[in-house]
């Protein structure tokens, strides 16, 4: 048998399909991502424009073909949070199940952090730590305690709407800086319960995060520098890495080593939750995790069919 999910963030759409065997062991067989951009363009009125819906429900159409090939399939899709906030949310619904026949769940940021952490806590020896994921529209913060979840929230600023907020899209002057971190800032110190984590590792998620680790793992000159799960870093790394890409105009971003091209105008938006959090908590190292939500379901699956 095998399950399949479909995560549909703001900025990206990925499928990730399993094979199970019969003790449930799963063993992943595909694995797909497309860079869709979701939530470009929503702004005040939170409207899914009409490019970003075609762009999406295009990707989605090649992910159901890509699912058929694998028999017996449990596929689940879940979309987070452009989705989840869209004032035209059950006209997009409609639309990709009428091009897809795929059935969408839109789920809660809470719900989003709690997948986030089991995804994290099945595959990576965390003790004590903050998972961080920073998405195109939302970030999600967990706060693990002896490997148990004890709090968790999620804040509706990601990489896409941050950019578009406060930031331009060639050189970021000074003050855009400031007022970006500043909200930031003001947003982290409405949670009473960060302060728990304080000196705690940050377990990073997420495109624009990892994105750090695959910069470090470049100018380290590692094999297979994509491979970052589990990779540790020195929070005074990051830190470099980010002022680098600060002091660079959208060409430049584009012309470094481990950064994505098609990641380059939002680069410094996405990584302002971890580098601002990095202060915070006085935070002294990174562990980076490629897995989040999907693996998440996963084991949420795998759990529900007493499958492990």
């Amino acid at each position: 048998m095998h399950y399949g999910v479909i995560d549909l963030g703001s900025n990206s759409a990925r499928l990730s399909v399993w094979a199970l065997d019969a003790d449930g062991t799963p063993k992943q067989v595909l694995k797909l991502k497309e860079m869709v951009r979701l939530s470009e363009g929503m702004g005040p009125t939170r409207t899914l424009q009409e490019p970003a819906m075609s762009r999406t429900i295009a990707a989605l159409s090649r992910f159901v073909t890509a699912a058929a090939a694998f028999d017996d399939l449990t596929l689940e899709a879940y979309a987070t949070a452009a989705t989840r906030q869209a004032s035209n949310q059950k006209e997009f619904l409609r639309r990709v199940r009428q091009a897809t026949a795929l059935v969408i769940t839109v789920i809660e940021g809470t719900r989003e952090a709690e997948l986030d952490y089991l995804g994290v806590i099945n595959t990576l020896p965390i003790q004590n730590a903050l998972i961080l994921d920073t998405g195109g529209a939302s970030t999600e913060l967990v706060l693990v305690q002896n490997r148990k979840l004890q709090h968790r929230v999620s804040l509706p600023v990601g990489s896409v709407n941050l950019t578009e907020r406060y930031l331009g899209r060639d050189q970021i002057s000074a003050a855009e800086l400031f007022n970006l971190i500043s909200e930031f800032n003001r947003v982290l110190n409405s949670i009473w319960w960060l302060r728990k984590a304080l000196n705690l590792p940050i377990v990073a998620l997420g495109g624009s995060n990892r994105t750090l680790a695959k910069i470090q793992r470049r100018k380290e000159q590692m094999v297979n520098f994509e491979d970052i799960h589990g990779y540790r870093m020195a929070t005074t790394a990051a830190n470099a890495i980010f002022a680098d890409i600060l002091s660079k105009d959208l060409d430049g971003r584009k012309a470094v080593p481990g950064l994505a091209k098609e990641r380059a105008d939002i680069i410094v938006g996405g990584l302002i939750p971890v580098i601002t959090m990095i202060r915070y908590l006085d935070s002294d190292r990174l562990t980076f995790s490629q897995n989040g939500l999907r693996e998440g379901a996963l084991y949420a699956y795998l759990n529900a069919h007493e499958l492990v």
